[in-house]
């Protein structure tokens, strides 16, 4: 779908919206609205007002702010819970964070909320007579006001939007009601875009789903559809292939073990710490660049139990349960204590087998339950050891690997594609706001389809145009 332009620009005078429509007004933000931050904290102290909070997480993670959302109890002073109550048009924002793409990031107030305040970490923007809260939302979405925003932000490990910086943002202002048409414009088209969003969405978890199913079926059923079952005597585990030796994991590896319990401190350059975040099951191999780094000695004292190497499998015991990653480089680096190295016996299995059933269900299952019988919420390696596995010979583990990442590539591709998608789909409705909130793009005469099963027909023909 194309739009026209505006029949007569002129330039704004700052890089950052370029030329306008003619009888649109330059602006700065605080002529149209008034900006303030919030300093209401966290923190409950006896004899202030109870109130909910609307923190910074509330804001980052949705485009509207409505009651329908678990704010957090907290309290406030009658001036602070008086000032900083949510109002119906109220933009809040992000003012600060980590990282300059996180900063203004804006979420609109749908209705008045009582008893409901602004939490640390945010900024309001309430509109006054020059401005409609629903187009000033489309104007902190813009590339152009993002742009103006990171150039503007400060600070080294938080980075930050000053008082002066906000208020004195340019803002091309058309008209009220043009306002309202770019907005209800904006609604309406990104609301498209967001449905073809969700459905590419639904189609990575379903892939996801297909991709767990392969493993499981693979490493619990076999390749061969029409051998002969058996029971395995394990509830979770079910029937497998009768020619499989079923038996406790430990019988099938040379060592499971971890490094000793201390925590290294960090160097600048030095040997990779794998931690728990660093096991990618999706991918096997570990990312040893991005990987924290330890100082030589410490990494010999860590070592002196075990060193992981080529063939083993990494798995964490801790926080992400179950995570694994295989080893198929030769790597100088040692393992965090919250994981442990697995390392198959040679005649039983081999890594790259086990390194996918230990992603099987039939093993997430057999782990859930070492967990649930364990109030520390880790699995011990005691317990690993005895979690059941069903195991064919190494040949038929090296053929089911090799048909495994034949498959597994074919689907991890296919979400690679949905990806793509996803973000093409995500550049387009970014493109599309800033162009109407800048008036690169005439909206004025549009209309909303006339019924819902045009919207439908308009959803599929932009998917169909986001694929081709």
């Amino acid at each position: 779908m194309s739009f026209p332009r505006y029949p007569e620009y002129k330039t704004s005078n700052t890089d950052f919206i370029g030329q306008v429509p003619a009888h649109w007004k330059l602006e700065r933000l605080k002529h149209c609205a008034e900006v303030f931050p919030s300093n209401v904290d966290k923190k409950s102290v006896d004899g202030q007002v109870p109130v909910k909070l609307c923190n910074y997480t509330d804001v980052y993670y949705n485009d509207t702010i409505g009651g329908e959302l678990g704010f957090m109890l907290a309290t406030a002073t009658k001036e602070q819970a008086m000032r900083f109550e949510l109002q119906q048009g109220d933009v809040v924002f992000t003012k600060d964070s980590e990282s300059a793409d996180d900063i203004g990031v804006a979420a609109y107030v749908s209705k008045r909320l009582p008893g409901v305040v602004y939490g640390y970490h945010l900024s309001i923007a309430r509109a006054n007579r020059a401005a409609i809260g629903e187009f000033l939302k489309q104007y902190f979405d813009s590339q152009e006001t993002k742009s103006y925003f990171a150039v503007s932000a400060n600070g080294l490990t938080r980075v930050g939007l000053g008082q002066y910086a906000v208020d004195n943002a340019p803002i091309a202002l058309p008209t009220v009601d043009e306002q309202t048409q770019i907005a209800r414009f904006l609604e309406h088209e990104t609301a498209k875009i967001d449905a073809l969003i969700r459905e590419q969405e639904r189609l990575i978890v379903l892939l996801q789903e297909k991709r767990q199913a392969v493993i499981s079926h693979a490493v619990t059923k076999g390749l061969d559809p029409s051998v002969t079952m058996k029971s395995s005597g394990v509830e979770w585990l079910g029937e497998v292939p009768e020619h499989w030796s079923i038996g406790a994991l430990k019988r099938a590896l040379e060592m499971v073990a971890d490094v000793d319990h201390f925590m290294p401190t960090s160097v600048p350059e030095g040997v990779p710490y794998v931690m728990t975040g660093d096991l990618r099951s999706l991918a096997s191999e570990i990312e040893f660049d991005l990987c924290k780094q330890v100082a030589r000695e410490d990494f010999v004292r860590l070592a002196r139990k075990i060193r992981t190497s080529k063939g083993d499998v990494v798995m964490a015991r801790y926080a992400t349960i179950g995570t694994v990653s295989y080893i198929d480089i030769d790597a100088e680096f040692v393992v965090s204590y919250s994981c442990v190295t697995i390392r198959p016996q040679a005649a039983m299995a081999t890594g790259r087998y086990l390194f996918f059933y230990f992603q099987s269900d039939a093993f997430i299952q057999g782990m859930s339950n070492m967990i649930n019988a364990n109030t520390q919420g880790n699995v011990g390696i005691g317990d690993l050891k005895e979690v059941k596995i069903a195991l064919p010979d190494i040949y038929e583990q090296e053929a089911t690997v090799n048909k495994l990442e034949v498959e597994l590539t074919y689907l991890d591709g296919l979400v690679d594609e949905v990806k793509k998608t996803i973000g093409f789909m995500k550049e387009r409705r970014s493109a599309l706001i800033s162009a109407a909130v800048t008036g690169k793009i005439d909206v004025r005469d549009w209309q909303p389809p006339a019924d819902e099963n045009a919207f439908n027909r308009e959803v599929r023909e932009a998917g169909l145009e986001a694929t081709a």
